[in-house]
């Protein structure tokens, strides 16, 4: 694609960069653990966690994550249930796997040491375009642009760029338009795209952006219009649904209780867990007539997930000493089940006990 951007705006194009830069090293985040080192394991580390995630959140993943895996091959060696284990209330668990399967790559295919271009971070399992940019510009000094959420609001934003980003081949276009922005020198990238994710993160948000703070407010085409926040434009969006799902809380006397490992595909995925049913027929038919008089329903709880409200139905179930509830799962004693990777709202349930 052809320089758009410098035909059409050469302003623009002239100012974006240092402007952002400039206020990234007055102004922009620079205490978080991650944004003083140049270890492309560390920072990729921290992009993954990230991922719809928010920073006060993740610090603590972050910290147990390095203290437990300082190297990429100590998490590559590392057993997947651990690794689950480690990552369990964090959400979207395809990443905790991903990251897992890319160490292990990084080890067997690259000798331990991350490929040193977005092109080839990319070819990595679990790495997308935008996380290969930014660990390639954080830790490479290259000219690559990230496309996170932060990033498409401000630069459409600052663009005034209408197409919808719901369509493919407009967030190809956009992609094309904040490479010609980047800094001339890829000495500037660390600064710039720290800062970009900062400015969105901060200033440029989402409702009830802080304009006459934005480093961009003379260049903003959103601004000059007087409707930022109609920016960006995307038409499709994911409704919230909402589910009821039914646990088995099955416990022996001695404490221990019934885990299943749920499948890698769908919600939990991978994680070990109560046995779950869709409703509270399929739970009664796992159950003698014996056992269901002595189950005891307890209340309901709402567990809420980006898109999606679960509705969760705990039973409980004494359950003698020596019997196993199915061939699909085992018993885990209380040390064993809180080092396992269980979903939140389980782990939640079974520490109330």
């Amino acid at each position: 694609m052809p320089d758009v951007l410098k035909a059409a705006n050469p302003g623009l194009v002239l100012e974006f960069a240092p402007r952002l830069v400039q206020w990234q090293r007055s102004h922009g985040r620079s205490q978080l653990p991650w944004q003083h080192t140049r270890d492309p394991y560390r920072v990729w580390l921290s992009e993954i966690m990230l991922q719809q995630t928010q920073v006060s959140t993740v610090l603590g993943y972050y910290a147990r994550f390095l203290e437990r895996f300082p190297s990429v091959a100590d998490l590559a060696a590392a057993h997947p249930d651990e690794v689950l284990g480690l990552w369990s209330g964090l959400g979207y668990y395809s990443r905790a796997r991903n990251l897992h399967r890319c160490a292990q790559a990084v080890v067997s295919d690259h000798g331990g040491e991350f490929p040193r271009s977005a092109q080839g971070l990319a070819s990595l399992p679990g790495i997308g375009p935008s996380t290969a940019a930014a660990v390639a510009s954080f830790c490479f000094d290259e000219r690559a642009a990230i496309l996170d959420g932060n990033v498409k609001r401000v630069l459409t934003r600052v663009l005034g760029f209408e197409d919808d980003l719901s369509r493919s081949a407009a967030e190809k276009e956009l992609l094309a338009l904040a490479q010609e922005l980047l800094p001339a020198q890829g000495q500037d990238m660390p600064a710039y795209t720290q800062g970009i994710m900062d400015l969105g993160a901060t200033v440029c948000q989402q409702k009830k952006p802080q304009c006459l703070l934005c480093p961009m407010n003379a260049l903003c085409a959103a601004r000059a219009q007087g409707q930022p926040e109609r920016y960006p434009v995307k038409s499709r969006r994911i409704k919230r649904s909402s589910h009821s799902l039914w646990l088995l809380w099955a416990q022996r006397a001695d404490g221990s209780v019934w885990l299943e490992r749920r499948p890698d595909q769908g919600i939990w995925g991978g994680l070990y867990c109560l046995p779950v049913f869709d409703n509270e027929e399929a739970l009664a038919q796992r159950l003698t007539p014996g056992q269901l008089k002595k189950a005891q329903v307890l209340q309901p709880f709402l567990h809420v997930l980006t898109h999606r409200d679960l509705h969760l139905h705990p039973v409980r179930l004494p359950w003698p000493q020596a019997a196993d509830l199915s061939e699909g799962g085992q018993w885990f004693s209380q040390p064993k089940w809180v080092a396992a990777g269980l979903p939140a709202p389980v782990r939640k349930l079974l520490l109330s006990a």
